[in-house]
């Protein structure tokens, strides 16, 4: 298993948000700019094509050594080849930690999404490698946010890597910083910047200064 190290950059790819740009294009270009984590997370295309293009991102991240997840489904996470998988509360209803631990193998990753401190704790205990908890600021999905008055508490509860998300931008980022959070998880940041290479390169230059001064 690729081990996940602190102060990394993780992007999810979702091509609506990419202003025409396939997913294939958004990674290719993020990655030129420095993410370390790459998901994809593609809910309306056909089972079909998400294999596809699940297996193409699949090589270019292990031709490029960045990590690639597969959103919600661990069966696709198998089939491409994928370094793990990312699930959602209500893809923990249908496949538990358990089940999909026994699909991927010791081997694999499992990350789980949270929203508040309880499911955090709870998440915890769980089988997982990583754990995302937001959002930490509002997005234009969700006017609710999680904040970030709680993120030293998070930081404390595990050992194992935590990745904030929600309504990160380069203007916000350094207050979750000094909260004390290490890893972060971007969507439209980056994958709608104008510029993607210099957007990512931008965010992992506030995380490598960040690593600098801890």
């Amino acid at each position: 298993m690729q081990k996940i190290k602190d102060y990394s950059l993780y992007l999810v790819i979702t091509e609506k948000y990419g202003k025409g740009r396939t997913a294939i294009e958004i990674a290719r270009t993020a990655i030129t700019g420095g993410v370390d984590i790459i998901q994809m997370r593609e809910k309306d295309m056909p089972r079909a094509e998400i294999i596809d293009l699940g297996k193409s991102l699949s090589k270019l991240c292990k031709d490029s050594g960045v990590m690639f997840i597969v959103n919600d489904d661990p069966e696709i996470a198998k089939e491409t080849n994928a370094d793990g998988v990312h699930l959602g509360q209500e893809d923990i209803k249908e496949h538990s930690i358990e089940s999909v631990r026994s699909i991927l193998g010791r081997d694999r990753i499992i990350g789980i999404s949270t929203h508040s401190v309880e499911v955090f704790n709870n998440a915890c205990t769980e089988d997982v490698d990583y754990i995302a908890y937001g959002p930490v600021f509002p997005t234009a999905i969700k006017n609710s946010c999680v904040g970030i008055e709680s993120v030293g508490k998070i930081m404390t509860m595990t050992d194992k890597p935590v990745f904030f998300i929600g309504g990160i931008t380069l203007d916000n980022i350094r207050q979750l910083i000094t909260k004390g959070a290490k890893n972060v998880s971007l969507i439209r940041a980056i994958a709608g910047a104008d510029d993607i290479a210099s957007a990512a390169k931008s965010f992992k230059m506030e995380l490598k200064d960040a690593k600098k001064r801890a």
